[in-house]
Formats: structure tokens, sequence, C-alpha cells
């Protein structure tokens, strides 16, 4: 059993890399994508430490050489640890729905870990606050902020906030969309970007199509191990921030390919049809994004590169 003991003084019981937690407490179907490992709380308010395992058998790993994680997988481990923790610790019914409203994430390349045999065994401090409770004490929404560090070394930030809502109140939010179908994800009839021009390991990694106006969001898989564990009724957050990545590498023909920073905020959802445009504009080492839907923005951000 692989432990690091962190903590005030060195005293905190050791953090495990033995086993995954519950996978329905980070809201996925196969165990293969739970990449915490452990979460445990500090002994000060609303600050927990955690232990997660980043496989360089993951779908987002890059094959290009760099022997670098993706970005994504720091994003996702941010996107369990907002849920673990609030379900775990806050007394979220693991049924409820979790709406994430923005997230942010930085990384310093200096600093980070290259991935070796087997997986990378990073540590994160998990701090949350601004938690909105309801009239019958219930955890509305919060915020959740994490750094992440490797063998010592802190590589990584992230954060974000999320609301939680019941059967009732999620139903009533999306009572006046479309919803889609499972048939629309995979609409992108027109044609594709090749993978090498988009930076990912293989053409159903594409998450974008081209038509005469632009690019789509349109996932060449609608089935992806990672970006659809689970079934859902609208487009997920991480495939919006992986289209408006592989809409950087696109535009800038390969040049801004690994964002060393990003931000998205959600103003709405995005709905598996019709498929979403990705308006991306570069600025210097930046890439401005929309998310426009129906003449509509669901979603915008910024990329930073290095």
């Amino acid at each position: 059993m692989s432990t690091s003991t962190v903590g005030a003084a060195g005293k905190s019981e050791p953090l495990s890399w033995s086993r995954t937690v519950e996978r329905e407490l980070v809201h996925r179907t196969s165990v293969a994508e739970v990449l915490l490992t452990d979460v445990r709380p500090t002994g000060t308010a609303h600050v927990f430490r955690a232990a997660a395992s980043w496989p360089r058998a993951h779908a987002t790993f890059p094959r290009d050489g760099s022997q670098r994680h993706s970005p994504l997988i720091l994003v996702e481990t941010l996107r369990q640890l907002g849920l673990y923790v609030p379900l775990r610790h806050y007394a979220v019914p693991a049924a409820w729905h979790a709406v994430i409203t923005d997230l942010y994430f930085r990384l310093s390349p200096a600093d980070e870990p290259p991935a070796r045999a087997g997986a990378t065994e990073v540590t994160c401090r998990a701090r949350v606050s601004a938690v909105r409770r309801r009239t019958d004490g219930t955890v509305a929404g919060l915020r959740l902020n994490a750094t992440f560090a490797a063998r010592g070394r802190t590589f990584g930030s992230g954060g974000g906030g999320v609301r939680f809502l019941d059967g009732a109140r999620f139903s009533a939010l999306r009572a006046g969309s479309a919803g889609g179908s499972s048939a629309a994800r995979a609409s992108g009839e027109g044609r594709r970007p090749s993978p090498a021009r988009l930076t990912v390991n293989h053409p159903h990694d594409v998450v974008l199509a081209l038509d005469v106006d632009g690019l789509l969001v349109s996932p060449a898989d609608p089935r992806h191990p990672f970006f659809f564990d689970h079934p859902t009724d609208h487009v997920p957050g991480m495939v919006l921030l992986e289209a408006a990545r592989q809409a950087a590498s696109y535009r800038s023909g390969g040049t801004l390919s690994r964002p060393s920073s990003g931000w998205l905020q959600a103003t709405r959802f995005t709905e598996l049809a019709p498929p979403a445009h990705v308006l991306c504009t570069r600025h210097r080492s930046t890439c401005a994004f929309r998310i426009v839907q129906g003449g509509a923005e669901t979603a915008h951000g910024t990329l930073g590169y290095t």
C-alpha cells in the first residue's frame, strides 16, 4: 500500500492510494473512471486533503511523447472532489443533481510530475467556501478550491462553483429545454478535422465537426468512456472545455494545443441537439471562446498557453 503523510506537523493519518472511493459519490458508472482514492477532513473547518491516482492508461493521456498528463485529468479530479466532499461531508444526497456553474484551473509546467510506469500519485488540499443553504438546512450550493501536488511539489490549482438540486427542482429547471436524444449526440454528419490537427489520440476522441458556419460541438463517439461515462440529457461541461481546447488547436494549426490555464462559465445548459457552435478568438498566448446554440450563448471562457 502506498501512503503519504500530510497535514499539520505531519501528525495526520496517512492518505491511501490502495482503492478508489465509491463511484456513486463522484457520479461515475465505471470504476476505471474514478480518480479519487481517499478524502479526509484536516481538522480545520471546511478544509480537506485527498489522494488521487492518475493512470497512464486513461483515455485523456496524450500519446505525443511528452510524458505529461492531460490538463483534463486535473479538471476531472476537481470535478470529483466537488461532488465527493459535499455528498460525504455536507449531507447532500447522492441522488441529487449537481450543476457546475463555473470552473478554473492553472498548471505550472515546470513543476508538473512526469508520468512514469503505473500511475501518478497526486495529493490534493481542498477548501470549501460560500456554502448556501435552503430554509430546510439542505445545501443548495458551494464553492471548492484545491491545490494539487506530486512528489512533494505543488504543480496545479483549480476551483469552481456547484449547485445541488433534487429531482423536482432539476426537472423544473429543465422543463423549458428540448433535451435532445442520445442519437443527436452523434449528429455531426459534417466533415471532421483530423485527430492530429486537434491534438487528440484517436478519431473517437474528436468532439468537433465542421460545417459552413465553422466548428460544431459534435462528439464522434456518443459512448466515449470518459466524456459519456453515464447517460446525460445535456452536453457535459468537460465536453465543452475539450471542444474549446480542440478549437484552439485547430484554429492555431496546433500551436495552441495544451493549455496551462483555463476558465469556463456556463450561463445555461448546452443541449444535445442541435449541435452548438464553438467560436474561438486568439490573442497571443490566450484563446477566448464562446459556445453558442440557437443564437444564444450557453458558455464562455478562456484558455491560456505557455
